[in-house]
């Protein structure tokens, strides 16, 4: 028996199997299965060496033990692995998913996420939000605007992997190529489209799950090194089901999906552990998320990401090849991506794929410049 077969045998029958795997082009198989290839594409990408130097929650700090973007999709991949092998899901699927989820992330996190979002929709290109970004960059600009074709169900997976909305039940829908694309589109139009998404497997609705486990303890857990809090802030209805430690969290929680999971069509968890998750998830945003930055930083950043947008525009408008958009990014794009991406759609690309340091640098440069 073949090797990928065998290892499909071990599958339950909700799990998604490589024989069903749909790529937008034909591609010829080799050794390796379907999502298996999927997740080495990705590995191997320019775009997930740019994860080591993007910010997860807390930048411009030097304490090397904080979490970067790099180390966010691992913890994602492991968890939802862990899960997927309990449960006898596609592993191959869930790692892929799990390694691009966040490809798509700009600098400075969320907090730059939405201040490229103000600057894409007052240009006319629609909603921005990492998750759109991430299926654009694999699906489009990598390998110099051809894409990597991915399958779709890990292109969807990334697509629906919103980990800032906690469910008490998971359910995959039927989708197909034309389901596919017509979502992917239909979330440059609202953000209640892409708020409405829902994964087409089983192991897409893991990884969406586990995006939300692997942050919620570690960005405590960051905050507790960089002396910002402690654990023992959490509140008892946190403590007394989850635990009081990043370690407890995610074994709580992943045993309690895995014990409600098994043998059915949908990932879910007890009342009481989606209770103390959305508690955990309130006390984040209360004493981490909304405290990361100061409003003085945050109109400060702002000011960066309008500065580095309209300079890049006007060197797109004036054809000046020395810059750094030309040298580094749009001289190496294929004719095909030229002739069919507006220049703010390019700048959008370009800052997108930025990492905090290469950011920094642009807006240096620039300031410098115009001082001179």
């Amino acid at each position: 028996m073949d090797k990928m077969l065998m290892h499909e045998s071990l599958l339950e029958d909700y799990a998604c199997f490589d024989k069903d795997a749909i790529r937008l082009k034909s591609e010829n198989p080799d050794i390796r299965g379907e999502f298996f290839r999927d997740s080495d594409k990705i590995i191997f990408s320019k775009s997930y060496l740019r994860y080591m130097n993007k910010t997860q929650v807390f930048t411009n700090n030097e304490n090397d033990h904080i979490s970067r973007r790099m180390s966010h999709v691992q913890m994602v991949s492991k968890i939802a692995r862990t899960i997927g092998r309990a449960l006898s899901l596609n592993e191959d699927l869930i790692e892929a998913i799990a390694l691009g989820h966040d490809i798509g992330h700009v600098p400075y996190g969320h907090l730059g996420e939405s201040f490229l979002n103000e600057i894409s929709l007052k240009n006319g290109e629609g909603v921005f939000m990492h998750n759109v970004e991430s299926v654009r960059d694999l699906m489009v600009l990598e390998h110099n605007g051809s894409g990597l074709n991915l399958t779709i169900q890990v292109l969807d997976g990334i697509l629906c992997h919103n980990g800032e909305l906690v469910l008490d039940k998971y359910s995959p829908v039927v989708k197909d190529k034309d389901k596919f694309l017509s979502d992917y589109y239909s979330c440059y139009e609202s953000v209640k489209n892409i708020v409405n998404l829902r994964p087409m497997t089983l192991e897409g609705c893991v990884v969406r799950i586990s995006d939300v486990i692997s942050y919620l303890g570690k960005d405590i857990e960051d905050a507790v090194t960089l002396g910002l809090l402690d654990f023992s802030m959490l509140p008892s209805s946190v403590t007394d089901i989850l635990g009081d430690s990043n370690s407890d969290i995610i074994d709580t929680i992943v045993m309690d999906i895995i014990d409600h999971s098994k043998d059915k069509s949908y990932i879910t968890m007890s009342s009481r552990v989606n209770r103390a998750i959305c508690d955990l998830k309130d006390f984040n945003y209360k004493y981490i998320y909304n405290k990361v930055y100061s409003d003085q930083e945050k109109e400060c950043i702002k000011n960066m990401f309008n500065v580095v947008f309209d300079y890049n525009m006007d060197v797109l408008k004036n054809g000046s090849i020395d810059e750094f958009i030309f040298k580094n990014f749009y001289s190496g794009m294929n004719d095909e991506y030229k002739k069919s991406t507006s220049k703010a759609r390019v700048v959008i690309d370009y800052i997108a794929g930025m990492t905090d340091d290469y950011f920094i640098r642009e807006y240096s440069k620039i300031v410098e410049k115009k001082d001179n």
